[in-house]
């Protein structure tokens, strides 16, 4: 009997600690995600005066939150998994059917590790080198020209950097095409209409283009160098021991080069950056490295670049007094976190030197995601951005004079992604 007695106790104790989540009115509120774009977690936590709160998404029960510590138990691999959490709507166009983002457990982890192979010292330094030749490239077009405008100028630098890198061939006349169909599947997860269908185009072809190139290399057809991402790609074998599917394949091929031609954005926030803080462009001209890589940090962390993320609860479990039931899709807001005061002092400026004390917490600065860039879901291309990012910043900083003619710098929070209206127009661009 006591034994019985003290079993019930603590179920009352478990059932008494369980909080009432706060919960947004309403059956669906996927259209207010519309409206607000990176600001409608942010609102509604601000609102509720709570790092978590209840919504409903799809016709189901949704589960939001921001802050270092929503973000650290969202990476808890014991408490969340990736697997169906992705909407239709992001793998037709931004992620693709069957790609590493949507697996989870060890199936998860040997794909992973296959992306983690790619990113070696020795790769990242030819990546670098690449990138540095195709600015150089780059700013002898442009000297030619009355005006270039960056955003659309970076996505094929970036293009023809990455699939050198990736041992993709590329035509120099398919540049653009492919360019324009990498910014087309990260452009168009959150529109509707015509622009949606143009993303879901663009992801068809560009499967299509590499499944082709998997087939080649696997009937000799096509030889890219063995430590090259289509070649390791092509000859990955899963758990059992057999070859991806050529389209499984061709979407994780597409994961190394959408993510990387969408760092343009960046590139155009700075641009953004450099032009809206002169002082701190000043500081730049020593060309240290510190310097440099508190300015990018700085720039993903204060503007939008990935604005949330999905999983759902792989077990119940209770957080902050807040029942998770398994199942239930939950929303870790990245822009959010990266805005959070209590985080970040007087986060709405734009600060570099915020940087120069930061300890790193891989929970805290989440452009693209948290945790661990080996077993978790963090993106493994990170490594790639800062290094493009600081490379860029260098170049446009320290390399080249242009002239900035009025335009529309401005961007919006309710466009997911965000680029300036403008696109950031240079003229008269020079060597320095």
């Amino acid at each position: 009997m006591y034994v019985l007695y003290q079993y019930a106790m603590k179920e009352v104790r478990v059932v008494s600690e369980i909080r009432s989540m706060p919960k947004e009115k309403g059956i669906e509120q996927g259209l207010s995600m519309f409206r607000e774009g990176y600001m409608y977690i942010s609102n509604r936590a601000q609102s509720f005066q709570s790092d978590v709160f209840e919504t409903r998404l799809l016709g189901k029960k949704a589960i939001c939150m921001v802050g270092r510590e929503a973000a650290k138990i969202f990476y808890d691999k014991d408490k969340f998994t990736r697997k169906g959490a992705v909407p239709k709507r992001a793998q037709k166009t931004l992620l693709g059917e069957g790609g590493v983002q949507t697996l989870g457990g060890q199936a998860h982890l040997h794909r992973k590790a296959m992306f983690m192979r790619m990113m070696e010292p020795v790769a990242l330094q030819r990546m670098r080198e690449l990138i540095k030749h195709e600015w150089e490239v780059a700013i002898l077009h442009w000297m030619k020209k009355k005006k270039v405008v960056l955003y659309e100028e970076s996505k094929k630098l970036l293009m023809r950097a990455i699939c050198q890198w990736a041992g993709v061939p590329l035509k120099e006349d398919e540049v653009k095409k492919w360019a324009d169909n990498m910014a087309a599947m990260f452009e168009t997860p959150m529109t509707i209409g015509l622009e949606h269908h143009k993303g879901r185009k663009a992801r068809r072809e560009s499967e299509k283009w590499i499944r082709e190139m998997v087939e080649d290399v696997r009937e000799k057809k096509l030889s890219p160098p063995e430590n090259s991402v289509l070649y390791q790609f092509s000859w990955h074998r899963d758990l059992e021991g057999n070859l991806l599917d050529p389209q499984i394949a061709a979407v994780e091929v597409l994961n190394i080069l959408r993510p990387t031609v969408a760092v343009a954005i960046y590139i155009n926030f700075i641009a953004v950056s450099l032009y809206h803080h002169p002082d701190e462009k000043k500081k730049l001209a020593s060309r240290n490295g510190r310097n440099l890589e508190m300015f990018v940090q700085e720039v993903r962390r204060f503007y939008p670049f990935f604005s949330f993320n999905g999983a759902r609860v792989k077990e119940d479990f209770i957080w902050k007094g807040y029942k998770f039931k398994k199942g239930t899709l939950t929303l870790l807001d990245f822009y959010g976190t990266n805005h959070d005061a209590n985080l970040w002092e007087n986060p709405e400026l734009f600060k570099p030197e915020r940087f120069a004390k930061w300890d790193e917490d891989p929970f805290t600065l989440i452009p693209q995601g948290g945790g661990d860039h080996h077993t978790g879901h963090r993106c493994p291309g990170e490594w790639i951005t800062l290094d493009t990012m600081k490379i860029s910043l260098d170049y446009l900083a320290n390399e080249i004079a242009y002239e900035v003619p009025d335009q529309d710098l401005s961007y919006s929070l309710v466009d997911i992604p965000s680029i300036p209206k403008s696109k950031f127009i240079m003229k008269n661009v020079q060597r320095k």
